[in-house]
């Protein structure tokens, strides 16, 4: 049980050595805790988006192999630095999002305008996930499509299949992209679900005191 519910179990308490407390006192709870939440939800959009650039930079950064690969791939470099540059642009739009969402809650002293911030939190959120994975499964499409079509160790091995080889082939990568696509939203599930529904349940009780 944790403070919120110790909180309204000592609110509903008609006798004993409990003060009961007051709709303030609910609302500062909540109020802390909304706070809290939205500011983990903002340092784990930080650090992921500081995972993948380490991830991506390192071995850019430290093979020559790795560069040539990635340079016989996009041989358009303009497109390949266009979509990295928009890429990483939107991650930080939504991370400023989630920090103006934080400063919002921290500094409001009414109940609607905290369940505003949270349901505007939510949306941020709900919209990050959803951007995400549009540009997991985009960015593997044009991956294997540019291997494909520029790559002669790929394009060299695949050259001679028949049709329903190739239709084979097309399948296990569909199949290869929606399983990685599901794998980033388990993941995504896991860490920013708990903490929404933590954020709903909030917006639930600040409802209560509402009505």
């Amino acid at each position: 049980m944790d403070e919120l519910e110790l909180l309204k179990k000592d609110w509903n308490k008609e006798n004993g050595g409990f003060t009961k407390k007051t709709t303030a006192e609910l609302y500062a709870m909540l109020h802390k805790k909304s706070s809290s939440i939205v500011k983990t939800l903002f340092y784990i959009s930080v650090a992921e988006l500081l995972f993948w650039i380490v991830i991506n930079s390192i071995p850019y950064m430290t093979s020559e192999e790795y560069q040539k690969k990635l340079n016989t791939i996009y041989d358009n470099e303009f497109l390949f630095t266009g979509l990295t540059v928009l890429s990483y642009g939107i991650i930080l739009l939504f991370i400023y999002l989630l920090f103006t969402s934080y400063r919002s809650i921290s500094v409001t002293d009414s109940a609607k305008k905290l369940m505003e911030s949270i349901l505007k939190t939510r949306k941020i959120i709900k919209y990050y996930v959803l951007y995400n994975l549009i540009m997991a499964g985009f960015s593997l499409i044009i991956g294997f499509y540019f291997a494909f079509k520029h790559n002669p160790a790929v394009s060299g091995k695949f050259s001679h299949l028949g049709n329903m080889e190739l239709i084979v082939t097309t399948i296990v990568i569909i199949v290869f992209i929606t399983v990685f696509i599901l794998v980033i939203w388990f993941f995504y599930r896991i860490i920013y679900g708990l903490l929404l529904k933590r954020l709903n349940r909030n917006y639930n009780e600040l409802k209560k005191l509402e009505f």
